[in-house]
């Protein structure tokens, strides 16, 4: 395993975690507050969905 990959990858996330917050806060907030709102279930789905795309993406590069 290559360490530096994946402090990259890790950075990379950061950043990209960081840039509606940064750019646009009340627009983060109003998304946390309808997350509170949604079912654990869907949010579940909704991680679920996210993990297999990484992984897809992941296999095809």
């Amino acid at each position: 395993m290559n360490w530096h990959d994946l402090l990259n990858a890790i950075a990379l996330l950061l950043i990209l975690e960081g840039l509606l917050p940064f750019i646009k806060p009340e627009s983060i907030k109003k998304i946390y507050l309808a997350m509170s709102q949604t079912p654990e279930s869907s949010l579940r789905m909704i991680g679920l969905a996210s993990i297999v795309a990484g992984l897809v993406l992941l296999y095809l590069s």
